[in-house]
């Protein structure tokens, strides 16, 4: 994955894939190719590096025609050119692009492909292989396409392009995102709107399970049953004093969107393409001097630092205490023998965490501020920083922070252990298991009607709502009840799940919301056992649940991810339901009352 953009029709065919990965680019990409098809012939061009590296490769090539072209962030497979996409068969009939996981790759390649030599190791090259295959025992394209697609499990988006028609584009998607761009003589296909724009305003949703045959003049809509259906197309409407937000109706939704790209990018700061750490070292040294790890923050990257707490611990062994800032500022702890700070800050200038750090200052202790803003005070005035590199926040509710300060921590702990020779530090494969993570955060945030319908059943009339959960499962509840109250304004709190018999049960009443995560296979049986107490008061419950421990009449089952990066994916539901609570009372998402992105004052 991560990027598609096509056009079918056009004489200017190579600009507009050109242009269209320009615009993909933020969200993270590692390699990066084009094909073109026309009556003057066909090629492929690809690169494992910039798409303004791809521009220079292409400058004297063909430019109208049918065209795909691609940004790939490597899931399956190293970032090399083969690997890249488009993916040509070995026919030379077929070529394709890919977003999305195939679970059964290599199911696809024992079955049909045992004597088919690959180019690389992508499971995106075998399925293009396996539309070949099928084409070869007599089936048209889109009978060949329609059968790898029963034969496909997990999540994609594909466009394809058959050389020996090349007057159409075949597309399919499921769990991952893709829309129909229609101008005047030519189509268009991309993973968002804004890989179109400079093209046209009209746009076509393609829903999971269908099919499209694109062509310059027509849209053919295919379901699940091979129906051809008819959509109406929606125009995009962008205020040219809003062209950050882009297509996005609020700043909220477009940063919850862009948190697989921040994954992404934060592999390429904090890892070089040798998989070794690119953390000052002298933070390493310092940290690895330590007996105990104290990590300030507030609101929202408070809770991020719940998360790191156990990330640390586990991967490092060194003991962590996780403090708000505005309590420590007045009532410091006895600190350890040799202590060192992390302050969480997504702005880099919050007065209460300033206060702490300048007390610790004082003491001359080393300090590392974690925060998105170069260059800000806390950065300034701390030992070390490291950046969020999350890009802009501009909704002062907090999401792409949150998730980008847990992967620095996590990108820090990792360094550390491996320091201090911890064996778990060494087994985990930071980027692989955040690969998947970026991928199972995209498939989420694709699935917006979802958590939209959930919202409305679950909170719309509420005045008040319960989070819970055990582990780090209670730390994203504490996360996803501050942003429910934040933007929606219902009193919801987030409680260890096996506290409520200690008290907070005595508040539910009939209707009363309870969301409940369940991600930890042997605290789940336990959660599951606190949904039955309070549904047996008369709690309205929504569970989330990781896949391989949910249940049938679970509301939202979330992608398996490792366990220890799980509060990265599990709080992706929770961002969006507490967007389309706020949405549907009409409330301001981005700019709450009350509230300021940037706390400067105590």
């Amino acid at each position: 994955m991560c990027g598609i953009v096509g056009v079918v029709g056009s004489k200017n065919a190579k600009n507009i894939l050109l242009n269209g990965l320009h615009k993909l680019e933020y969200r993270g990409y590692d390699s990066a190719g084009i094909m073109i098809s026309s009556e003057e012939g066909m090629y492929v061009t690809k690169t494992a590096g910039r798409v303004a590296e791809l521009e220079a490769l292409v400058s004297d090539r063909e430019d109208n025609g049918t065209g795909i072209g691609h940004t790939r962030w490597a899931t399956h497979g190293e970032p090399t050119e083969n690997n890249a996409h488009p993916h040509l068969s070995k026919s030379g009939r077929y070529g394709l692009v890919h977003n999305g996981v195939i679970e059964n790759f290599e199911w696809l390649r024992e079955t049909y492909l045992s004597d088919v030599k690959l180019n690389g190791d992508t499971d995106s090259e075998i399925i293009v292989e396996v539309v070949d295959y099928f084409s070869k025992q007599g089936l048209s394209t889109l009978a060949a396409f329609t059968k790898m697609l029963q034969e496909v499990k997990g999540s994609y988006a594909l466009a394809l392009i058959d050389v020996t028609d090349d007057s159409k584009i075949y597309l399919a998607k499921n769990k991952s995102p893709l829309l129909v761009g229609l101008a005047d003589g030519y189509n268009l296909v991309g993973s968002d709107a804004m890989a179109m724009i400079n093209e046209t305003d009209r746009f076509v949703e393609i829903m999971d399970g269908e099919k499209i045959v694109l062509t310059a003049n027509e849209m053919v809509i295919l379901n699940q049953d091979n129906q051809e259906i008819t959509r109406d197309f929606y125009v995009a409407e962008i205020d040219a004093n809003d062209t950050e937000k882009g297509l996005y109706p609020h700043y909220m939704l477009k940063e919850i969107d862009e948190q697989p790209a921040v994954m992404r990018t934060l592999v390429q700061e904090y890892v070089t393409p040798n998989g070794e750490s690119t953390i000052d070292s002298d933070i390493i040294e310092e940290m690895a001097k330590s007996d105990r790890i104290y990590i300030v923050g507030c609101g929202t990257s408070w809770h991020a630092g719940l998360v790191g707490q156990k990330m640390i611990e586990k991967l490092t062994n060194i003991p962590v205490e996780v403090h708000l800032a505005s309590e420590m500022g007045y009532d410091m702890p006895i600190l350890s023998k040799n202590p060192f700070f992390i302050f969480l800050t997504q702005s880099g200038e919050t007065a209460d965490s300033r206060q702490v750090l300048v007390k610790i200052n004082e003491l001359n202790l080393p300090t590392l501020t974690i925060t998105n803003v170069k260059g800000s005070t806390l950065s300034r005035e701390a030992t070390y920083t490291l950046l969020l590199h999350a890009g802009p926040e501009i909704a002062v509710a907090s999401t792409k922070a949150y998730t980008s300060q847990i992967t620095v921590m996590l990108f820090l702990a990792k360094a550390l252990g491996e320091k201090l020779g911890q064996q778990k530090a060494k087994e985990l494969d930071v980027v692989h298991e955040l690969g998947i993570v970026a991928s199972a955060m995209e498939s989420l945030v694709a699935d917006k009607d979802h958590y939209a319908a959930l919202s409305e059943k679950f909170l719309l009339d509420s005045r008040n709502a319960f989070y819970i959960g055990r582990g780090l499962d209670y730390a994203v509840s504490l996360e996803g009840a501050l942003k429910l109250k934040e933007i929606s304004y219902i009193q919801a709190e987030g409680f260890a799940a096996g506290e409520l018999k200690h008290g907070t049960i005595a508040l539910i009443e009939d209707g009363t919301p309870v969301v409940a995560l369940i991600s930890n296979e042997e605290m789940g049986s336990h959660t599951r056992g606190n949904i039955k107490e309070v549904e047996s008061r008369g709690a309205k419950t929504l569970v989330v649940a990781l896949e391989g421990l949910e249940k049938e009449t679970d509301d939202i089952v979330l992608p398996h991810v490792h366990q220890l990066v799980t509060p990265l994916v599990t709080v992706i539901p929770l961002q969006l339901l507490a967007y389309y609570a706020s949405l549907q009372r009409d409330l301001d998402v981005d700019k709450p009352r009350n509230l300021a992105k940037s706390v400067t004052v105590e």
